[in-house]
């Protein structure tokens, strides 16, 4: 992962995040180099989270035809099973992945501190993953319950504030973790958001085991 765009984001970095009710919520960005490496940037990231006993994680793209795919290119990965929310899905099939997930979350609050060698097998300790589009995020006021996942990766940024807000509030626990993946030009968008929401976004660590 290249990390290239530090001292530009952190020379706007407001001192507080109280925009949101999730203070404990910490925002992190990894910058690439370019829109080539995008993809396997973040099958490296995953790489090193997914890895994580139980870990719940979100994916949020901007279009149908990023989280295509996106989804194609992480659905293989043997340590976390990955699950699409399209808008055309079945009301079942949309529950059934969000009852998954929900479940998933569970088992993450129950074992955080578990270790792959601890005795379980490692096909019943896979991360959960949801791939999801903004259009499709569980509809609290229909409802749905919120996802409360552990990170929520942006592999997409969103242009406005409402809808990066959303993300959070819709996808994360209490105490989560965003990711952001900036490439080139959309460190602009991110310094826009730190700005009006905010924000505080540091650099990701090296070592990813600090912050999860």
């Amino acid at each position: 992962m290249a990390i290239d765009h530090q001292e530009a984001l952190s020379s706007s970095s407001p001192a507080s995040s109280s925009f949101h009710p999730c203070s404990a919520v910490r925002h992190f960005y990894v910058a690439v180099d370019r829109l080539l490496f995008k993809m396997d940037t973040l099958v490296d990231l995953l790489g090193v989270t997914g890895r994580r006993p139980f870990l719940p994680v979100v994916l949020c793209c901007n279009s149908r035809d990023e989280l295509d795919a996106v989804y194609s290119a992480v659905s293989n990965l043997t340590f976390i099973s990955s699950f699409p929310l399209y808008s055309d899905q079945s009301e079942t099939e949309r529950a059934s992945v969000l009852e998954n997930f929900r479940q998933s979350t569970i088992r993450w609050n129950q074992n955080a501190n578990a270790h792959p060698d601890d005795g379980v097998d490692p096909d019943n300790q896979k991360s959960c993953m949801i791939v999801v589009t903004y259009a499709c995020l569980p509809f609290i006021t229909l409802g749905e319950a919120p996802l409360a996942a552990r990170v929520l990766i942006n592999y997409e940024l969103p242009s406005k504030k409402e809808t990066y807000l959303r993300r959070i509030s819709t996808c994360l626990a209490a105490d989560g973790i965003v990711i952001n993946m900036v490439v080139g030009g959309e460190v602009v968008i991110l310094k826009g958001l730190e700005e009006s929401s905010g924000l505080i976004v540091a650099e990701m660590p090296i070592n990813i085991s600090e912050i999860l």
